[in-house]
């Protein structure tokens, strides 16, 4: 497990990536209080271990997932249960989470999706306020119907989910995926011009985010 905290802006160092084994998503603790994906749960001990001995865990009551898919929900049931956290995720993605079906793609993983109670649906433009930052939710459809990323405007942060990467978007061939839903939300992200980018895998991005865009609008994919 790898821990990097942001240390480039002065808010940044509020933005803590646990990084799991290959099969996770990116983790993110955010303001010390929100859990972005919980990856598929692998992770969960080596996670636990060093949240509890760097943060106060009675603040960290949200955890929300950037889109139903095994890798960022599959350790949700873990981290509910210890932190008592509400889950959240986009409405278009809450049935398969809520129900454990073929969209969570928990089998290309050899495990089977967990049912998870969903206690907050989001929708475009729901706002999440934490003691520093104020997060917008971001309704970004491509990879999955129900697929968010999470803005702050202040800060300039984008955190993209499986939406976009550093040099690339998401696969928009599984279950809900759509190119045109794709091509559409990365128009989104490029008219909110982040500064930053924390993406479901891989590292951040802090420069040349706009000409990525722009590039990856090009590809016929899309």
């Amino acid at each position: 497990m790898r821990i990097l905290r942001y240390l480039s802006d002065s808010m940044l160092k509020n933005i803590v990536l646990i990084r799991g084994n290959e099969n996770d998503s990116n983790i993110y603790l955010v303001d010390k209080e929100i859990i972005i994906d919980t990856g598929t749960g692998e992770n969960f001990m080596d996670a636990k271990e060093f949240i509890q001995d760097h943060f106060d865990i009675s603040k960290i009551k949200t955890i929300i997932n950037t889109h139903c898919h095994y890798d960022h929900t599959g350790g949700d049931k873990r981290f509910r249960d210890w932190l008592d956290a509400d889950v959240m995720i986009h409405k278009n993605d809450a049935y398969p989470l809520e129900h454990g079906t073929e969209a969570v793609m928990a089998e290309l993983f050899n495990e089977n999706a967990k049912a998870i109670t969903v206690n907050k649906k989001l929708v475009d433009g729901d706002i999440i306020h934490t003691k520093n930052f104020t997060i917008e939710v971001v309704h970004t459809p491509g990879h999955t119907s129900g697929s968010i990323c999470l803005f702050e405007k202040k800060h300039r942060f984008l955190i993209t989910g499986d939406t976009l990467f550093e040099n690339a978007f998401g696969r928009t061939d599984l279950p809900s995926g759509s190119s045109q839903q794709m091509k559409e939300s990365l128009k989104i992200i490029l008219d909110l011009s982040p500064k930053h980018i924390f993406p479901g895998h891989g590292n951040m991005k802090s420069s040349g985010i706009d000409f990525l865009i722009k590039q990856l609008l090009n590809i016929r994919l899309l």
